[in-house]
């Protein structure tokens, strides 16, 4: 009885505490905040009451925007922009040369092809961030993939952060937290979609890279690049094993081995750690395999059972996990079976949020993405969908990699088109990754000298993997165009380009080896996450994909470097590092390097690297300068599978620009998009965008 009435507590406190209900966090590190299904039923009713209740004024504030757009002088109804991440214009140029892509040669030769201009420093997140804003790095506060906390020296995630109250409650094994945990977006400025929105101009945002969480706008959003998966990393895969290398570390994921019993298999499938409990123990769902012969076998999970034959991908399998009482947090992943006999040996995707009863909001409005599952089935919702590092550490082959890759392309282009097809006036965007993913792990094969030929794969079987990639998008391409028409304006954009990855460079061993970084207790090597470093005589260090950082006095926490000391120690590292050769293959690493404060002068500069690198063609940071580590030599061939990249100098990797309509201006940049869109609608340009329009239907005398 006692233990009833334990739970039945437990039970209250978590709906009156909002833990079910709103918010719970779970798991280390970037964390996870769910919402659970009881809450969406009541939010559900709740918000239907009050459409019933406000309907009038609803319709009053609609006729108000709807007036106000009419008022705007502009003669474009519908803007479609089709972003291909990574899309190199030399090889998109050399491909339409050949006649293998007819439909943007098509709009090259009636519209615009050019080269756009990309981000300082070239890197994902911070060029789509710009796109998204209109305003440079210093503005909207993305300069890498990871931030440093500037008090541990430890990384923390650029676009998001979780927040949590610091009281909670303890009941038995629980403990349950009293305040509304939040995950903030810390991109800054706004996206031009939500001043659109404000117009009554409807916007279709599906998958642009750092809109996680997702923000209000007049429209519907599908976040992309920086979604967590369900244990709130950047995609953790599994790897099952009957085979005897389990303890084999794998960057990006785990391995559990499991035995055999004859045809039988009982393991489990990791899922995020429950910080409901004291321990904060990692939540699990049993999972039992038979194998059935030599070419298939049955998983069973609690509920259901999944026939599945070797080599061949499962449909998304529901996943449920309980952290409490009546507290359920639902994903989804798919498995694929390598090897069934004499070793078993099976890989298991990193376990998506459910988009059908998501765990926390991934669109705007929450029931988009809900909207898309019902329609389409289930879909990737993980911010870095491909399976890049579990190609990278070779628990995955190629042809699994692509099939996965392609998967999720096709699950994109089915979004893409149900929303031109719903979107009959106003803006609709949608990112597509598939080109920036295969290009990283495909790049080795369209060269002779890549030292990543050293992995045992056969370079003619995915000699022309890159060219048929281009092909297909082009053939996407193709079919957008014919679903639009004569007066929709199309671009198609990509946020840089990209070149091979032959070399690493790790600053921090140059750092060390000339007297800028110090280690401790006399080590020549320190370990990944700075765990080695004598801050107290270390002037400079790197970690990212972006550049070097001060250790500035009264910024970090055992910042050395004064503000007087701090420019001449710029001007001199900046000397030495450019044009920095690599003795052991004559080439030179580093084109440029770039002072942030000649470059940028807005609110969030401190936040970025105080020298960015421009790194030359064939080389940037290597694996281990991207983690922090010093390690013996400055430069190391790269041989892993991820083989191509686009950190390096930004004048060596513009993405492309196309558009059906002709542009006069030959050096675009990418922050001339937002604009160029306001501008096409009617809409004023914000003062505080850097960027400036490239088309314009609006009559010069209309302007005035």
């Amino acid at each position: 009885m006692k233990k009833i009435v334990i739970l039945l507590t437990l039970s209250v406190l978590l709906m009156l505490s909002g833990v079910e209900d709103v918010q719970a966090y779970i798991g280390p590190g970037a964390g996870f905040a769910f919402i659970s299904s009881f809450f969406i039923l009541l939010v559900s009713v709740l918000l239907a009451i009050m459409t019933i209740l406000f309907w009038p004024l609803s319709l009053v504030i609609r006729s108000l925007k709807i007036k106000k757009r009419s008022s705007l002088r502009h003669d474009t109804t519908r803007i479609i922009i089709v972003g291909l991440d990574g899309l190199d214009p030399d090889l998109a140029t050399r491909y339409m040369q050949e006649g293998k892509l007819p439909n943007l040669s098509k709009i090259s030769n009636t519209g615009t092809f050019k080269k756009l201009r990309t981000t300082l420093p070239p890197i994902s997140p911070v060029a789509w961030s710009t796109f998204t804003t209109g305003v440079d790095p210093s503005r909207h506060n993305i300069f890498d993939f990871l931030n440093r906390d500037l008090r541990t020296y430890l990384p923390e995630l650029s676009s998001t952060k979780i927040e949590t109250g610091s009281r909670s409650l303890s009941i038995g094994k629980y403990s349950i937290p009293l305040g509304k945990p939040s995950v903030k977006l810390l991109r800054k400025g706004k996206p031009f979609w939500s001043l659109l929105g404000k117009y009554g101009i409807f916007s279709a945002i599906i998958r642009v890279p750092i809109t996680y969480p997702p923000e209000k706008l007049g429209g519907v959003l599908l976040s992309g690049m920086c979604v967590p998966d369900l244990k709130g990393t950047q995609g953790t895969f599994t790897s099952y094993t009957s085979g005897n290398d389990s303890s084999e570390k794998k960057t990006g994921g785990v391995q559990i081995q499991v035995k055999r019993d004859g045809d039988r298999i009982k393991t489990y499938i990791p899922g995020p750690d429950n910080s409901l409990l004291k321990n904060n123990e990692e939540m699990r769902i049993p999972l039992n395999i038979t194998i059935n012969g030599g070419d298939e076998a049955v998983l069973e999970i609690p509920k259901e059972k999944i026939r599945l034959k070797k080599d061949t991908y499962s449909p998304w399998v529901k996943l449920t996990f309980s952290a409490g009482p009546g507290v359920k947090i639902r994903g989804i992943c798919r498995f694929y079976i390598k090897e069934l006999k004499p070793d078993f040996d099976m890989y298991m995707t990193p376990i998506n949020i459910d988009p059908e009863s998501p765990s926390l909001p991934i669109s705007s409005p929450y029931s988009y993405s809900v909207y898309l599952a019902k329609i389409m089935g289930s879909y990737a919702t993980l911010g870095l969908a491909e399976y890049t590092w579990a190609l990278n550490e070779r628990v995955i082959d190629e042809d699994i990699f692509l099939e996965q890759a392609y998967d999720h392309h096709e699950e994109r282009e089915a979004m893409l088109f149900n929303a031109l097809d719903k979107t009959k006036n106003g803006l609709c965007v949608c990112v597509f990754d598939t080109t920036d993913r295969i290009q990283h792990m495909f790049m080795r094969f369209i060269a002779e000298d890549h030292p990543a030929h050293a992995i045992d794969v056969a370079r003619e079987a995915y000699a022309d993997t890159i060219e048929q990639l281009y092909i297909r998008m082009d053939e996407m391409i193709g079919r957008v165009m014919k679903s639009i028409n004569k007066d929709d304006v199309l671009m198609v954009i990509s946020d840089h380009g990209f070149k091979q990855f032959k070399r690493g460079v790790n600053l921090n061993s140059w750092l060390y080896k000339n007297g800028y970084l110090a280690l401790k207790d006399g080590k020549e090597t320190g370990d990944d996450w700075f765990r080695d470093i004598d801050w107290e005589n270390t002037r400079a260090y790197t970690f990212g994909l972006s550049g070097i950082y001060i250790s500035e006095k009264g910024r970090e926490a055992k910042g050395v470097v004064s503000a007087a000391e701090k420019e001449e120690l710029k001007a001199e590292l900046i000397s030495r590092l450019r044009g920095l050769p690599d003795d052991e293959t004559g080439g030179t690493a580093i084109k440029e390097v770039y002072d942030i404060t000649e470059h940028y002068d807005g609110p969030y500069r401190e936040n970025g690297p105080d020298l960015i690198i421009g790194y030359n063609e064939g080389y940037r940071a290597s694996w281990g300068a991207a983690v922090g580590s010093v390690n013996a030599h400055i430069f190391e061939d790269n041989n892993k599978s991820w083989s191509g990249d686009h950190c390096m100098d930004p004048s060596l990797v513009p993405g492309v620009f196309f558009c059906n309509r002709n542009v006069q201006d030959d050096n675009p940049h990418i922050k001339d998009i937002a604009p160029t869109v306001l501008d096409l609608f009617g809409v004023e340009i914000p003062p505080y965008m850097n960027g400036k329009p490239l088309i314009s239907t609006i009559k010069p005398e209309d302007q005035r």
